[in-house]
């Protein structure tokens, strides 16, 4: 049986606790196959809230971008319906919505002036001269090139960060109230980007504009989101503020893609008032809050790696196992170091670089907690 006849809807449609308004944008059921068997988007359930940052994030083909293009309207639903701020938009042509959209490779127009660029949504919407320069100006001013060396420019005259500055001025001159971003520091260099993730998320605070923003890169992810959706396959693994995805990763899929992980595997030997007794494959024994697997089960555990302890005293952690020191990186403000722990040789523990801290060897042994909090058994992971 294909997917298309297979799916079974799967209720993701968690917003904002605080929410009581309309949503900004709501997915009921929608589901999108481009051959008529493989759904690529899995009976989604999704509401945006008005002024909300949400972030989809996942790898290549988890069908993120398609999403985003559902909701622009640049590629249709193959069942369900998406709602923009109440009203149904399937049958709504692309120009129609007044979504603003910024891209990765910007989509200037390369014969027009930064000036013009910035002035052309407006005058498709019928604006007058005075009232586009006024507006465009203002766009400007938002992204910092607002000082009139850049209105008579053409693209090719402005740096990458540059462009992706007026692209974005361009998405927000006709004052949407949504916004959508494909990836777009892509192509930008890892400070820029850095710089790039904080100007949009100052912009988004100040105009209070609903934005979705999809990328492969977690920390954009973490660092500008009011909510993350993780994408796989077609569904929405988690849904949270990005703390809670790291903190309270729900499936071990989250867990690996969100931020640097350790996993350690074994059997649920017993639960008690939600804590799981876990026999690693070594034989060793630890705790760990038990989330989505029961007694008997084999279970892949999660642990952060700046959450463990080497050596540690007893009271900061619950129970420590053997590890063996495989490699000490020493990167400024912490140490890395890689161990092997209950065979998983890849084992990591970040400890900060303070005055008078031990250095560990390669082939040292020693031992290895952490706080049974601090630990997380999820499914297999197979």
């Amino acid at each position: 049986m294909n997917d298309l006849a297979a799916v079974k809807s799967r209720d993701v449609s968690l917003a904002p606790a605080e929410a009581t308004e309309r949503p900004m944008v709501l997915f009921e059921e929608v589901q999108k196959s481009y051959d008529g068997e493989t759904l690529v988007v899995k009976n989604l359930n999704l509401s945006i809230a008005r002024g909300e940052f949400l972030t989809m994030l996942g790898p290549s083909g988890s069908g993120k971008t398609t999403c985003l293009m559902m909701v622009a309207g640049f590629e249709a639903a193959t069942n369900g319906e998406i709602y923009l701020d109440g009203r149904p938009i399937n049958s709504v042509p692309p120009h129609q919505r007044g979504i603003g959209m910024v891209f990765q490779n910007y989509a200037l127009f390369p014969h027009m002036t930064i000036a013009e660029n910035l002035a052309f949504p407006l005058s498709v919407r019928g604006l007058g001269r005075a009232e586009q320069e006024k507006k465009v100006q203002r766009a400007l001013d938002m992204v910092q090139m607002g000082d009139g060396s850049f209105h008579g420019r053409r693209p090719t005259q402005l740096s990458g960060g540059q462009q992706q500055r007026i692209a974005l001025a361009r998405a927000l001159v006709f004052e949407p109230e949504l916004v959508l971003m494909d990836e777009p520091l892509g192509a930008l260099d890892k400070q820029l980007r850095e710089h790039m993730q904080y100007e949009i998320k100052h912009i988004h605070e100040s105009l209070g504009v609903t934005v979705i923003y999809v990328t492969h890169d977690q920390s954009e992810a973490l660092t500008m989101s009011d909510r993350v959706a993780v994408f796989n396959d077609g569904v929405i693994q988690q849904l949270a503020p990005p703390e809670v995805l790291y903190e309270k990763p729900e499936n071990s899929f989250v867990a690996q893609f969100i931020g640097e992980n350790n996993t350690l595997h074994g059997r649920i030997r017993s639960i008690n008032d939600g804590i799981a007794r876990v026999e690693l494959t070594d034989g060793e024994s630890v705790h760990a809050l038990a989330i989505n697997a029961g007694p008997g089960e084999r279970t892949q555990l999660s642990i952060r790696p700046e959450r463990v302890e080497i050596d540690p005293d007893e009271s900061v952690t619950d129970h420590t196992v053997t590890a063996r020191v495989e490699e000490v990186i020493y990167l400024g403000d912490h140490i890395r170091t890689r161990m092997t722990v209950a065979g998983n040789a890849d084992f990591i523990v970040k400890t900060r670089n303070r005055l008078g801290a031990r250095r560990f060897k390669r082939g040292e042994m020693v031992r290895v907690g952490w706080a049974t909090e601090d630990c997380r058994a999820l499914d297999r992971g197979e």
